[in-house]
């Protein structure tokens, strides 16, 4: 397979997807969504493949966000289809994905790029990473599944605090808040996530696929707040407020609300 803006690579039963818009500061755009949900496909039922690496290319971002120019003009409608569609095909493949998936979080992880890391099954993150959900300042929420996987992961309170405020965490904060598992030195950031890859690429790969089915179970009745999610999100297309907010982020000034 040949991409343009992912690089996929195999060694040891370990298949490290990096995203690679440097550019863009790795920036997900529908073409590298679709990318990432063509190599996790693959992946799936490729036999090579027992543990999965995600990371962004350089140490400044894993992914920065959705490309916002995209969908700066859609409306109620295309927004949903948008949230709709990108949830289905990529973040909530990567969550029941029968391959773990460890995001090596390597910089900033905001809006999608949060959602993305929280999509997956295990979080490590380089003590310079920023993590945060700022799609409040934009006029909209967090999409991609991220209102309802921020909650699982660090409860509901801090959820509120974090979505509401808009601020970025700290990779130690993150650790404390439970948002990653660890947090190591950029320079160590790859040999930690092969290291667990490799410890779980070693065990049974059905008792894996098993425990992945077997503690998402666990959510399967929050699944409804993942349809209001996108049903929310749409809608605030329709707002001046998204108005205002997009606009103000590509004409590089503070909204005004």
């Amino acid at each position: 397979m040949t991409f343009e803006n992912i690089l996929v690579e195999n060694s040891q039963l370990v298949t490290t997807i990096t995203i690679n818009r440097p550019q863009k500061l790795n920036a997900l755009n529908k073409a590298t969504i679709a990318e990432l949900s063509q190599a996790l496909s693959h992946c799936k039922s490729d036999s090579n493949t027992r543990a999965i690496i995600l990371t962004g290319s350089g140490e400044k971002s894993f992914v920065a966000g959705a490309d916002i120019s995209e969908f700066s003009s859609f409306n109620a409608e295309q927004g949903a289809e948008l949230a709709a569609v990108g949830q289905s095909s990529l973040f909530d493949l990567a969550e029941n994905l029968n391959k773990p998936i460890i995001a090596a979080v390597n910089g900033f992880a905001l809006g999608g790029g949060l959602e993305l890391a929280m999509s997956c099954h295990i979080r490590i993150a380089s003590s310079h990473a920023k993590l945060g959900l700022p799609e409040v300042t934009l006029g909209l929420i967090p999409g991609y599944g991220g209102t309802q996987r921020l909650s699982q992961l660090v409860g509901r309170g801090k959820a509120n605090e974090m979505i509401f405020s808009a601020g970025m965490l700290s990779a130690a904060d993150a650790l404390q808040w439970g948002l990653v598992n660890h947090v190591v030195e950029s320079s160590e950031l790859m040999n930690k996530a092969m290291e667990l890859a490799l410890k779980i690429a070693g065990n049974s790969p059905m008792a894996i696929a098993a425990a992945i089915r077997s503690v998402n179970a666990g959510f399967q009745a929050q699944r409804p707040g993942f349809s209001a999610e996108i049903k929310e999100f749409g809608e605030l297309f329709g707002t001046a407020d998204f108005k205002e907010g997009v606009g103000a982020f590509l004409e590089k000034r503070k909204p005004q609300f």
